[in-house]
């Protein structure tokens, strides 16, 4: 019975060491990371001098859009892009150019959102001269083809001009809209025709 007492006492105290680092251990555990970098945000592939071109319904070409380099990110598979241009084409509309120093393009490629010295370019028609527009940022729906910005927005056309802050642009239907503080100097089409 004596022996069997003083063999208990310690068998009891590893029990309990044994347990209480278990629990050490459970409770400090930290689980490390995967290193597989699905969680960083890296570019899984890099283009240079890519094109894309969209055809619409009817199997006409409907847009293109082009960039000087592209990045892809795997985490949120966006894209980032330098010099992106996007030129949208109709047979019976003046042919509309959108460009910038850079964009950032959503996952479905539907929305791009163009920064840094962006421009815009509506082609002559015989009656009416170019159209320019200028802007510090653009965020497009490419296929609605509408655009819209909050940003200050000047436009040029032959000597006319137009500035404002805020501007909506429908394609489909022609129509650029100014939001707030529109200002603008118009040249007269009677006064150009005079001699």
């Amino acid at each position: 019975m004596k022996n069997w007492a003083t063999a208990i006492f310690p068998i009891s105290v590893l029990g309990v060491l044994a347990g209480l680092s278990f629990w050490l251990l459970h409770i400090t555990d930290i689980k490390e990371e995967k290193s597989d970098g699905k969680n960083r945000h890296d570019p899984d592939y890099i283009i240079s001098g890519m094109q894309m071109n969209k055809l619409n319904k009817a199997g006409k070409l409907q847009y293109t859009f082009t960039a000087k380099e592209t990045r892809h990110y795997p985490d949120d598979d966006t894209t980032d892009v330098t010099l992106p241009h996007l030129v949208y084409f109709s047979p019976s509309k003046p042919t509309l150019t959108m460009s910038s120093l850079t964009a950032h393009v959503n996952s479905e490629g539907e929305i791009v959102q163009m920064q840094d010295d962006v421009q815009i370019k509506r082609d002559a028609t015989p009656t009416r001269a170019a159209l320019f527009g200028y802007m510090a940022d653009l965020t497009i729906h490419t296929e609605e083809e509408t655009a819209s910005t909050k940003t200050p927005v000047l436009f040029t056309q032959g000597k006319s001009w137009l500035k404002g802050v805020g501007m909506h642009i429908d394609n489909k239907t022609q129509t650029y809209v100014l939001e707030s503080q529109a200002v603008g100097q118009f040249e007269s089409r009677k006064a150009k025709a005079k001699p």
